[in-house]
């Protein structure tokens, strides 16, 4: 019998992603939240909530028992995990069940055999399914793991057995880089999952990221056919596409029949996810594709398998998790056109990808698109969580049209109050190799000169924002008034990355406007909805919060106000100071006062968004002043560590 009320241990977009299929079911549906989200989206739309207190995730959706206990007393017969948190822990499923509530997914046993990766290898070489070769055994020793990636051969790659997300995994091109990357891989994933343990696999050569989408009812499994996910930055998934390109009948078969050989060796309930790793120098070969890890929970990217079988897999869980058994055959499971998933981060590429937050002041998704996102205009993005905005989907006959589509839906998203990865998405939609379908995790490194710039506004972009600044962009009906004798100008300032931009405007009537920067003149005219800038159509918008403007036209400008009564009082700390450049927890502190460095030297890790970046010295220098201490929770900007000047050492 289906539940009448669940209850969803997550938060975001996922949880939001639950509630509806929920409330489509007719299922109620109960919210938890930590205090930063106690007006999120989620919360919202729940029909009940309950607070869990705290701000990290350690004090608030870790909280198994907090968690069990809310479901309790709110009546709740099941616990959606979503993905992330606890999805994937088979102590939370244990107590879960011992409290008499269901787990909607696999057993903890399943959980157990392959959340660490090591002990999932060895079952599927028990299975029948061919793994990468490399060393996933219990010897831990730095010296033993040296000498197994000697044994398999460089380059190699050390990853954490438990957990995913790319966190704990280092590529090593050759002995002398082993030592340091496996001490901050175990690092990151002791951070990460509470578990240091690596194993190592040989690197393949441009490597594919195919997974198999499989259904299980605990006896057998069916499979929803495969995803390409291998667009990738920081081994974290940007664009992922179902099905994969280039892929045939008979290597999706041979595939297909082995992410099933092991979901049924396991006794695999509910959604799972088999990940293989391809070979993809050549033609997709079934003797270069090898078993990987397999995710135990519903993936982020599970919407492009629902636009090309037409299945709703939530729905899918819920109905299995109550005892339905699995809804069709896996004759009955049709495969109809292309799909291609989007992730829209708040995140500086330029920088490195770097996790940004701030509050989102306006927010917009073209109706040609799916949109599944935990947010809203005005919430705010912060340190503490994932910084991803929103998944945008598309799905198309071919892979031809879908792309196009996708290009389009980016086109007309609109993101305003903080820095993200709109513009990278755009570009990386419209790279030659991944239009043509040659995809493996190397493509953005290698294109990464051209995919991560910031786009550079042109003098049209800049006249509008400078109309809008000067609050002109609104509609103006063409006899709301009249200007008598000679037209109006104004003279306005914008700051672009620092830049200052003049642009003089000057009205000509009602939504009428000529424009001046520099040597460039524009005759810009409001038509409508549409704006005409020298004669030609242009869809824009202009979006202003506080001394901030945003011109939307395919990408996204923000351009700030600068304030002529007050001046700046900030010194330029040139490269005397390390900041910190982004709201983070400090980790491993590396050095001490009177410490000499050399450039690049790691001076202390700062821990934002799940994830590690090591802060390095800018050049050669005697450390003078270490401001922060492991456990520090700092803000954007703030001074984390000071270097001696050339004066202060003669």
């Amino acid at each position: 019998m289906m539940f009448k009320r669940i209850l969803i241990a997550n938060r975001g977009e996922i949880a939001c992603r639950v509630v509806r299929t929920a409330r489509a079911m007719g299922v109620g549906t109960v919210a938890v939240y930590s205090e930063p989200d106690a007006d999120a989206l989620h919360v919202k739309m729940a029909d009940m909530a309950v607070p869990l207190g705290g701000t990290t995730p350690e004090t608030s959706y870790l909280k198994g028992e907090a968690i069990v206990a809310a479901a309790l007393e709110t009546g709740a017969e099941a616990i959606h995990p979503g993905y992330g948190f606890l999805s994937e822990n088979p102590d939370f499923v244990e107590a879960v069940e011992a409290a008499g509530l269901v787990f909607v997914g696999p057993s903890a046993k399943a959980i157990r055999t392959m959340g660490l990766k090591g002990t999932a290898k060895s079952a599927m070489e028990a299975a029948g399914v061919p793994v990468v070769p490399g060393y996933h055994g219990a010897n831990q020793d730095s010296g033993h793991l040296a000498s197994e990636a000697a044994r398999i051969g460089y380059p190699v790659l050390i990853k954490a057995v438990a957990g995913g997300g790319g966190k704990g995994m280092r590529r090593v091109e050759a002995p002398e880089a082993f030592g340091a990357a496996l001490a901050a891989a175990r690092s990151e994933a002791l951070s990460a999952f509470g578990n240091s343990d690596v194993l190592i696999e040989k690197w393949v050569t441009a490597p594919r990221h195919i997974e198999v989408q499989i259904m299980g009812n605990g006896a057998r499994a069916i499979h929803l056919f495969e995803r390409d996910c291998s667009l990738q930055r920081r081994h974290q998934k940007v664009i992922e596409e179902a099905p994969a390109p280039g892929m045939t009948p008979g290597v999706r078969a041979g595939l297909a029949a082995a992410a099933v050989r092991a979901a049924e060796a396991i006794g695999y309930a509910g959604a799972g996810t088999v990940e293989f790793v391809a070979d993809g120098s050549d033609a997709l070969d079934p003797e270069r594709i090898y078993f990987m890890e397999m995710n135990t929970r519903l993936q982020v990217e599970h919407p492009v398998t629902e636009a090309i079988t037409g299945v709703d897999l939530v729905e899918w869980q819920l109905r299995i998790a109550a005892g339905e058994g699995l809804p069709l055959e896996q004759e009955e499971i049709d495969l109809t056109g292309h799909s291609f998933e989007a992730r829209l981060y708040a995140e500086d590429v330029p920088a490195g990808f770097l996790p940004a937050t701030g509050r989102l002041s306006h927010l917009g998704f073209p109706k040609s698109a799916r949109a599944d996102t935990g947010v809203r205009a005005g919430d705010e993005i912060s340190p503490f969580y994932d910084p991803m905005i929103a998944k945008l989907i598309v799905h198309g006959p071919t892979r031809d049209v879908a792309l196009l589509r996708l290009r389009q839906a980016l086109a007309g998203t609109e993101i305003a109050g903080l820095t993200t990865n709109h513009s990278f998405l755009r570009r990386l939609a419209a790279q030659d190799d991944f239009a043509s379908g040659a995809v493996d995790t190397g493509l953005i490194d290698r294109h990464a000169d051209t995919l991560m710039p910031a786009p550079v506004p042109c003098s049209r972009s800049r006249s509008l924002a400078a109309i809008g600044a000067l609050g002109l962009q609104a509609n103006v009906a063409p006899r709301a008034g009249f200007t008598l004798w000679a037209p109006l100008s104004r003279d306005q300032r914008l700051d672009w990355q620092g830049e200052e931009i003049d642009v003089r405007v000057t009205v000509l009537g009602p939504g009428r406007f000529r424009t001046e920067i520099g040597d460039a003149h524009h005759e810009i005219i409001r038509d409508g909805a549409r704006w005409r800038i020298d004669g030609a159509v242009v869809v824009a918008s202009i979006h202003r919060a506080g001394q901030r403007v945003t011109v939307f036209w395919g990408n996204a400008y923000a351009y700030d106000i600068p304030d002529p009564l007050r001046r700046s009082g900030a010194q330029d700390t040139g490269a005397g100071a390390v900041l910190a450049p982004m709201p983070g927890l400090v980790g491993a502190v590396s050095v001490r006062s009177g410490d000499w460095v050399a450039a690049d030297d790691p001076l202390l890790v700062l821990e934002a968004m799940k994830m590690e970046h090591v802060l390095r010295a800018p050049r050669a220098a005697r450390i003078a002043e270490v401001l922060a201490a492991p456990g520090d929770q700092v803000e954007a900007g703030a001074t984390l560590v000071t270097l001696e000047t050339e004066e202060d050492t003669e």
